[in-house]
């Protein structure tokens, strides 16, 4: 298997973003007068979009559904790299792939213009493509989006991969029949990621890296 194009998710995979995230959550459910989550209900909330995180973290609240939204919205533009920061090892390890001309690409469920925003902040240029979720695309696991990466990369499917933290992540490659690597630091654990089809794991940024220079190119 040779590997010439790399698809990674963002939140919890390369950057990790929770604590902005429930800091703009809660914002908006202050706003509407329900009741905060905690950092751990974030964590379990996140992975299938802003929409759906609005949606369970108001449970029973439906009908303030569109004006949390709203709010969450205006706060997360302001208030989305406060905490937020690369995991360890992230960046250096990155510049080892693109080093091998790898092309790399970033695939969200954030709202697409924090993904660019967030990716030019943190990586700068090292990111051929960053999409998030936007009119046109369906949000991941659809293959949409990340069939359309493939094909602005030029490779066929069986020269890139995914990775990411998430069930969401897992069934976004096999809906688009990639393989897919998936990493314990992000927001799932290594029992559920497994329940969910991961087949190969990796506790650090260096370690996946290694694996791929040595086994996939």
């Amino acid at each position: 298997m040779t590997i010439k194009g790399i698809i990674f998710d963002l939140d919890g995979t390369l950057l990790y973003t929770l604590e902005d995230l429930k800091n703009s959550v809660n914002y908006a459910l202050e706003y509407c007068n329900l009741e905060k989550i905690t950092l751990e209900q974030t964590r379990n909330f996140v992975g299938n979009g802003i929409g759906k995180l609005i949606e369970r973290a108001i449970g029973i609240h439906q009908e303030k559904y569109d004006q949390c939204l709203e709010m969450f919205k205006k706060h997360y533009a302001k208030n989305s790299n406060i905490t937020t920061k690369p995991y360890p090892m992230v960046i250096e390890n990155l510049q080892r792939l693109k080093q091998k001309n790898i092309k790399l690409a970033i695939l969200s469920n954030k709202i697409d213009s924090e993904v660019k925003k967030l990716s030019k902040l943190y990586f700068g240029d090292i990111f051929d493509i960053s999409q998030g979720e936007t009119p046109e695309f369906n949000k991941k696991p659809d293959p949409k989006s990340s069939e359309y990466i493939i094909k602005q990369f030029n490779l066929s499917k069986d020269e890139v991969i995914f990775i990411g933290d998430s069930e969401v992540d897992i069934q976004t490659a096999k809906n688009t029949s990639i393989k897919c690597l998936s990493v314990l630091w992000g927001y799932k654990d290594k029992d559920f990621l497994t329940q969910n089809g991961a087949k190969i794991t990796f506790d650090n940024f260096k370690d996946l890296v290694d694996y791929i220079l040595k086994n996939c190119l």
